[in-house]
């Protein structure tokens, strides 16, 4: 009895020494930048990072923790967006992605609720042979399997080819890993293959990320998402919409949604929707490559079970559907697919899943889905503004990028109420431009960032005319 009671103490006291040595590392509170936590930190600690903005390009070194924002504590979306990690001012040039997981961490390293931009990629020498490659301007990952979740990844990118084979995963690589991507925005990255996301040698998840207006794709195609070799990737209620791709040859400007080469990938319940590549369609397969898509609203159809070729309608800035998309109730029926359910309201979806409990197709469906921060990420329209030229249209702004000064033309088809702003790239209204009655007819107007002391960014000027609205991206270089 004795021996048993002794045992038992003793592991019990080694399981609460495992839970003592956890601790929460503040920045700046304990440390000023977040990599001086991390070289701090032990397995199983948790770095927790304040709202501000932080110039740094940080890496794991190995650990199994979790580097956080506020929104692990409250879930408030506002702390994913005010809580940035700026990559653009490297130590080292050939280290310049924001956040480097390189060291064989595991899916307990959690990497969750920052806004990551201005990255440019690190240099790396391909595993396989290939080359040396500059790869991930958001996120580098290799030989390592990390959760990264509930962040926004934008205006990054892989795309200097100075010393190196190609550029690419503009917004992140995997390579040879088994990464899980949850709920994130993957937005204006850049990259000369897989401008939103690479995949090499890699298997993973990516579920319920909206991963839009990412372009590239001049040496080996892939606009939101490429992958090569190994397989498969499970891609699982996701928006990948408006991504471009460009180039001739080989794969160049093929595959503006998903490249799939000599792998797999198991797609279900995503909205695939205004792609665009030099060639081709937006799901392009080459060298074996395969691609079992089923209950997805694919543009232009996709054979596959549960399949649909509808406009999504989109209702806002973070791709939620309208309550008469036919997206709704329309995933995978199989209850493992579920929304999650409203207790006050048995049968129905809670919110920002709609109709009934089936999985809604696009990012707000199925268990995994979160409320994601609002955030602008390029052209969203009522309707196809291609059809309106001459009626209703928004010119693109000339010239683009501009210093200070550029025009805005657009046409009005009838006579009508008319509004244009200009938006940040968080969405906040920086300048409004025109907001009265306009007769039908062509209008231009000078747009003077001085007037509004806007800085070097990325905006978006959106015109709005009784039921049309259209957002174009414009580009201040001072």
């Amino acid at each position: 009895m004795f021996r048993f009671t002794f045992l038992l103490c003793f592991f019990l006291g080694i399981l609460f020494q495992g839970f003592i040595k956890a601790a929460v590392i503040n920045v700046p509170g304990d440390y000023s930048k977040i990599q001086d936590a991390i070289n701090a930190s032990q397995n199983g600690d948790t770095v927790l990072v304040a709202e501000g903005t932080y110039f740094e390009n940080i890496n794991f070194n190995g650990k199994n923790i979790v580097v956080s924002s506020n929104y692990i504590l409250d879930n408030d979306p506002l702390h994913i967006l005010n809580t940035i990690i700026d990559g653009s001012n490297p130590v080292q040039p050939d280290s310049a992605s924001c956040v480097r997981i390189v060291s064989g961490e595991d899916s307990t390293a959690v990497l969750m609720g920052f806004t990551l931009t201005g990255g440019t990629g690190t240099k790396w020498v391909d595993e396989h042979g290939a080359g040396i490659y500059r790869e991930g301007g958001g996120i580098i990952i290799t030989l390592s399997s990390p959760t990264i979740k509930n962040n926004l990844i934008i205006n990054n990118e892989a795309i200097d080819r100075t010393g190196v084979t190609s550029a690419g995963g503009g917004g992140i690589r995997a390579g040879d890993s088994n990464a899980h991507i949850y709920n994130n925005i993957i937005a204006n990255n850049k990259g000369h293959y897989g401008a939103g996301i690479v995949w090499n040698y890699a298997t993973g998840e990516m579920k319920n990320n909206i991963i839009v207006f990412n372009s590239g794709g001049e040496d080996f195609g892939g606009g939101g998402v490429w992958t090569l070799a190994l397989g498969a990737t499970i891609i699982e209620n996701n928006v990948i919409a408006y991504n471009s791709v460009s180039g001739s040859g080989g794969n160049r400007g093929k595959g503006g949604a998903i490249l799939v080469w000599s792998t797999s990938i198991i797609a279900r319940n995503n909205i695939i929707w205004g792609n665009t590549q030099t060639s081709g369609d937006q799901i392009y397969l080459t060298s074996g490559g395969t691609a079992d898509i089923t209950y997805s609203d694919v543009e232009g159809g996709y054979t596959g079970e549960g399949n649909i070729n509808e406009d999504p309608v989109f209702s806002g800035d973070i791709y939620e559907l309208s309550q008469n998309s036919l997206c709704v109730d329309a995933g995978n029926p199989d209850p493992a697919y579920n929304d999650p359910e409203n207790t006050a309201d048995p049968g129905i979806a809670l919110y920002p899943s709609l109709g009934t409990v089936r999985n809604d197709i696009g990012a707000y469906g199925g268990p995994w889905r979160e409320i994601l921060p609002a955030v602008i990420t390029s052209v969203r329209e009522k309707r196809n503004d291609d059809n309106f030229q001459g009626r209703f249209y928004l010119y693109q702004n000339y010239p683009n990028p501009f210093n200070p000064e550029t025009t805005i033309k657009f046409s009005v088809a009838t006579g009508n109420f008319v509004t244009l702003k200009v938006y940040n790239i968080l969405g906040k209204q920086v300048a409004v431009l025109l907001n009265e009655y306009k007769k039908e007819g062509i209008y231009s107007l000078n747009f003077n960032s001085d007037d509004y002391n806007l800085s070097s960014g990325v905006y978006f000027y959106r015109l709005e005319s009784g039921n049309y609205l259209v957002t174009r991206k414009l580009l201040l270089v001072k």
